[in-house]
């Protein structure tokens, strides 16, 4: 046995779920199947979503059930053994930083946590007086930390040209590449690079799948697929010459959506990892399988600490969903790592939900002084990177209103009078100023601060006793805790505005391979025609037209993902097409004759006599996917 003792949940998870049985959306990989818990998430009410949410994040703790399948948990000896594993390459690189490097890369909402992680842990080497040892790679570039840049996720050659210019000069590199569905071509190519030189490479695989679920497709104008490329690393883990971390955490509260639960099981592991290194490197602490259940065990506590606030959740839930109905917007203005939490949180809003780039925003204290981002100050790339509390200010403050809602995250360690002086500018514009604020015991929110806010969420920490590493890891267990309610709030925001479909994101952008398939598979489950059917109609939104060609029917998919990365409602108005058997502008009519897209589909569905239960929805066709 690996640990001496048995670990007690301190959180409840859910009983064994119906998504680990055999038969359950059988051909999806756990990262595409649906939560049977959320099936129903579009039509609660904002404390029945946070409940919901609750139970989801729960799954991320769950030890293995009885049941048909057991995947590999986040508790498993297999997983906790790779854990101790890597941390001990880890701790060899620490040692020795002249030489050697930690490179963390991922796409999207992954390559956002991979400079997060970098960042932090960087600075907390400045704060115990060593020298830098780790840097990131995000598929786009540091304009992917605030706006989706999809289309570069499907490019195997850059992802590995990008890791050999960070990585020149080198000897020794652990590299973790993160790709929460084990399917996308950058992380791929970075991965085959880094096997093709082991000599200065060890890898690492960080996803939320089995191998056997990897995307099994060859890459487009590569010559390997991710499942070819996760099996070759299975083969040199058996003589710890690569890693693979891939626990299942489940299927995610809104189906495919990985920012929310693979993207908090991501933090988790790798801070727990990144931790027990750092300790072993520079306090001489062994790192064992106890070492890292205290850790995760901590992580359950934050889960708890999280959803205690669930009734003050609900009503910014409900805030922001009148905010969004109404058409106006929702600003984050965050101090410190809880304002890129925030920044992160919008960015994630538009590929998800079809959203405006202005409908959900996060400003930053000192902006990119604070952010530390590899690129520096890149306002120059337009309005939407413009991030500083002065932008905010100056830019957007004078169209504040009460159809807006502004949420201010800070810690009772940030400067008071800044924030106090904040929130009476904002509070003359909008009454709807709300705040998430977290403290240590026995601190509270002055008085004087308080009564700008509307509501504020306090969060009430242990006092740390332990110096600068002991306020570090309450530093990090903040972070998660501010990231799942701006999931929360922004998630249940969009469903009560109608963007989602049972517990599918009906609107999202069809902007890579990975999420043209995505959409494929929710058309198919939820109109049950045919693939190739499916495939004709999504074309037809696409390209604007009812008559598809020879030329758009054979072109590649980064073709049309390509033309769809600037189209609106695609998915659903090629669900339209498909229900009503009409053309694109009726289609589009029927879309704009009711107040929400849910509505319009179902009044589609219902007209045809094909509207179905969320179970019938589930039992449905599925189509190939990631």
């Amino acid at each position: 046995m690996l640990g001496s003792r048995k670990h007690n949940h301190i959180i409840e998870t859910p009983d064994t779920g119906k998504w680990q049985l055999a038969g359950y959306e059988a051909s999806l990989p756990l990262t595409e199947k649906s939560n049977p818990i959320t099936k129903e998430i579009d039509k609660a009410d904002p404390l029945q979503i946070v409940h919901l949410l609750k139970l989801c994040d729960a799954e991320i703790f769950q030890e293995k059930g009885e049941t048909v399948i057991n995947y590999q948990r986040l508790y498993s000896e297999s997983v906790l053994q790779t854990l101790i594993d890597v941390a001990k390459k880890m701790e060899d690189i620490l040692k020795d930083p002249e030489h050697s490097l930690v490179v963390l890369s991922g796409c999207g909402t992954s390559g956002r946590l991979a400079y997060l992680l970098v960042t932090s842990f960087n600075r907390l080497l400045k704060g115990l007086q060593k020298k830098h040892n780790y840097d990131y790679i995000i598929a786009g570039g540091d304009k992917a930390l605030l706006t989706s840049q999809e289309a570069p996720e499907d490019n195997p050659y850059l992802g590995a040209e990008e890791l050999e210019k960070v990585c020149a000069g080198k000897k020794q590199v652990l590299f973790i590449g993160i790709s929460c569905g084990l399917s996308a071509p950058f992380i791929a190519g970075q991965l085959d690079f880094c096997m093709n030189n082991l000599n200065v490479f060890t890898p690492v695989l960080v996803g939320f799948n089995p191998t056997n679920m990897a995307r099994n497709e060859i890459i487009e104008g590569w010559h390997l697929t991710f499942y070819q490329v996760a099996e070759r690393m299975q083969e040199l883990q058996k003589n710890y010459r690569a890693f693979i971390l891939n626990p299942a955490v489940g299927p995610e509260a809104i189906t495919g959506s990985s920012r929310m639960k693979a993207g908090s099981a991501t933090k988790i592991m790798l801070e727990i990892l990144f931790l027990a290194a750092h300790r072993a490197a520079f306090s001489n602490k062994e790192i064992t399988a106890n070492g890292i259940l205290d850790c995760l065990q901590a992580y359950e506590r934050v889960h708890k600490v999280t959803y205690s606030q669930s009734k003050k959740i609900s009503v910014l839930v409900n805030q922001v969903g009148e905010s969004l109905q109404k058409g106006g917007h929702v600003y984050y203005i965050g101090w410190q790592t809880l304002g890129v939490m925030g920044i992160i949180d919008a960015s994630e809003c538009p590929p998800t939900f079809g959203a405006d780039v202005g409908d959900v925003r996060g400003f930053i204290n000192n902006g990119y002084k604070e952010m530390d981002n590899k690129e520096g100050n890149i306002a120059s790339l337009g309005p939407e990177f413009c991030i500083a509390h002065d932008d905010f200010v100056r830019n957007i403050l004078p169209h504040v209103n009460d159809n807006d809602t502004v949420l201010f995250l800070f810690t009772l360690d940030d400067d008071l009078s800044e924030i106090d002086k904040l929130a009476t500018q904002i509070s003359a514009n909008t009454s709807n100023l709300h705040a998430v604020a977290h403290s240590t015991a026995g601190h509270y929110v002055p008085e004087n601060v308080k009564k700008s806010f509307a509501s504020i969420i306090s969060i009430t920490w242990p006092i740390v006793f332990s110096e600068y590493e002991g306020c570090f890891v309450q530093k990090l267990q903040r972070e998660l805790c501010t990231k799942w309610i701006l999931n929360i709030i922004s998630t249940g925001g969009h469903i009560l505005k109608g963007k989602i479909y049972y517990n599918y994101m009906m609107d999202l952008k069809v902007s890579n391979t990975k999420l043209f398939r995505r959409a494929l598979a929710i058309l198919q489950r939820v109109t049950g025609q045919s693939r190739l059917r499916c495939q004709e109609a999504l074309l037809q939104a696409i390209y604007d037209t009812d008559e598809l060609t020879d030329p758009i029917r054979t072109s590649e998919v980064t073709k049309h993902t390509q033309m769809a990365s600037t189209k609106n409602q695609v998915v659903p108005t090629a669900v339209v097409i498909l229900a009503r058997n009409c053309s694109l502008t009726e289609a589009r009519s029927r879309l704009d004759a009711h107040p929400t897209m849910r509505e319009a589909i179902e009044a589609c569905l219902r007209a045809t006599g094909r509207k179905r239960t969320a179970d019938q929805i589930a039992a449905g066709i599925h189509g190939e996917n990631d």
